[in-house]
């Protein structure tokens, strides 16, 4: 892998909690600290494209995450994602010519302690290097087909579906 392109959405990866009341914003993303500090041995790129909780993400949201991603030059596309929508999303991007592109999040904020998102972040990178051009979801220490996956969201976790 050359180059590792980074789309940024928000997320509750990226999220910053205010109060006991969970009041939050979207704040800076998160993936550029977290692969530095793990020392990675590859280049990226990030582009902080939106700060939205997936439940904002609008159809034209998802248009302009699909332009970008296609008028980048890299075939290696890692993409912070809330996760209520995730897969809404990666069904969209799933047909861009020449694209690996793995979506990820977190159920718990990067930045508290025991949080999902070093091990899934680390589960995307992984993938987008081995799997062939299309869409795929990198949750839960596994990676899902978007056309058959679900987010349990009682169980606060993905789940195949038939």
């Amino acid at each position: 892998m050359d180059n590792l392109l980074i789309v940024t959405t928000g997320g509750t990866i990226d999220k910053v909690y205010f109060d006991a009341k969970s009041d939050y914003q979207v704040g800076e993303p998160q993936i550029g600290r977290i692969l530095q500090e793990l020392g990675v041995a590859f280049h990226f790129h990030v582009i902080p494209l939106l700060r939205k909780d997936s439940l904002e993400l609008t159809d034209a949201d998802r248009q302009l995450l699909r332009a970008t991603i296609a008028a980048q030059s890299e075939s290696r596309v890692l993409v912070t994602h809330g996760t209520d929508t995730m897969v809404q999303t990666a069904r969209m991007l799933a047909d861009i010519p020449g694209k690996t592109i793995v979506l990820t999040g977190a159920l718990n904020p990067a930045r508290f302690r025991g949080s999902d998102a070093e091990f899934n972040i680390g589960c995307a990178v992984g993938a987008v290097q081995v799997l062939p051009p299309g869409a795929y979801i990198a949750m839960n220490g596994r990676i899902w087909d978007p056309a058959r996956v679900r987010k349990n969201v009682e169980a606060n976790r993905f789940e195949e579906i038939d």
